[in-house]
């Protein structure tokens, strides 16, 4: 019997115009991806793991895509001590500074929530929730504490963290350690330790009161830095090590009694009238009205304070109308 040749199925090829729409489909695919998954495409840092931050935030805080600076002239990390309970004051800081404009100078910062050991099985869950979603969170290896040693723990760990991270080159050239109810603007920080030195540096609000040359006086701890020289001293020196707390000086006081045994700290700097507490009644020295060139507002102890003061720098500048809220009841 003759077999029966049938010709083989033709599948007809997309045309030019199919295929560039496929093409941009995808794309549009991807973009729209990008936009609502951003931290998707970010590395994110757990400190406490050893694992030092990857991508570098030149402007603000947490931003929609944490763009790289190659060559940053100002390398600044932040530590803001807190606890681990204390999750609504740490995403209203997210959110603070996140709003905050970006930096004018060639600067990179940093900001990590620094907390001592998680205890309980609340705060293992949603602490872990903020690392993975955050990356921000540092985790020292301590009890939770006030003055008994959290402050020399930060600063000796961060060498141990960052150091083989830059090539040999110092991971910062300076450390903040700063409070949670603490409001710095991030711009101001950064142009005031532009022109400092980056060695041997001590700046804060300095106590007793515009009087710099004290050799028994002190940063406050609503926040002060140190050049990154200072920080890797602490880690090594028996100084800090045997003198972790001493009652019933607070852990501030504690770490300028270090830098004046080790005759170190000389290029202190007081940024008195830019560093303050938030203005309730008459106080000498450290509490006034906001000022323009504001670096920190101290004492923000609840969310009224806080309101009040970002509103006056103005970080809800940017909303624009909606139909989904009334404008009227945002900006009466």
């Amino acid at each position: 019997m003759e077999k029966l040749h049938l010709p083989a199925p033709r599948i007809p090829l997309p045309n030019a115009s199919t295929a560039a729409f496929v093409i941009l489909l995808m794309l549009l695919t991807a973009f729209v991806f990008l936009a609502v998954y951003p931290n998707e495409f970010q590395l994110q840092s757990l400190v406490a793991g050893g694992c030092e931050p990857r991508r570098l935030r030149s402007t603000n805080f947490l931003g929609p895509v944490a763009l790289p600076v190659p060559d940053p002239q100002l390398r600044i990390l932040i530590g803001i001590l807190t606890v681990p309970d204390s999750y609504q004051r740490r995403h209203l800081l997210r959110d603070a500074y996140f709003l905050q404009p970006n930096l004018t100078v060639s600067a990179r910062i940093d900001i990590r929530f620094v907390l001592c050991g998680v205890t309980t099985e609340e705060q293992r869950v949603l602490v872990a929730i903020e690392i993975l979603r955050y990356g921000d969170i540092m985790i020292l290896d301590c009890e939770e504490n006030m003055n008994e040693g959290k402050t020399y723990t930060y600063f000796s760990s961060l060498p141990g963290v960052f150091n083989g991270s830059t090539g040999g080159e110092p991971a910062y050239d300076y450390v903040l350690k700063a409070d949670d109810d603490t409001y710095i603007r991030l711009d101001a920080l950064a142009k005031a330790l532009e022109g400092m030195p980056r060695e041997d540096l001590y700046m804060g609000l300095f106590i007793p009161c515009k009087n710099i040359t004290d050799r028994m006086g002190w940063m406050t701890g609503m926040a002060y830095a140190l050049s990154w020289d200072l920080v890797e001293w602490i880690a090594r020196s028996e100084i800090p090590r045997n003198h972790k707390a001493i009652p019933p000086h607070g852990e501030d006081v504690v770490l300028a009694s270090w830098l004046r045994d080790a005759s170190l700290g000389k290029n202190r700097f007081d940024m008195n009238p830019r560093m303050y507490d938030f203005y309730e009644e008459p106080t000498p020295c450290w509490s006034h009205d906001f000022i323009p060139d504001t670096i920190a507002v101290h004492k923000l102890k609840n969310n009224t304070k806080w309101a009040k003061t970002l509103e006056y720098f103005n970080l809800t500048v940017g909303l624009r109308p909606s139909n989904l809220y009334n404008m009227y009841q945002l900006k009466q």
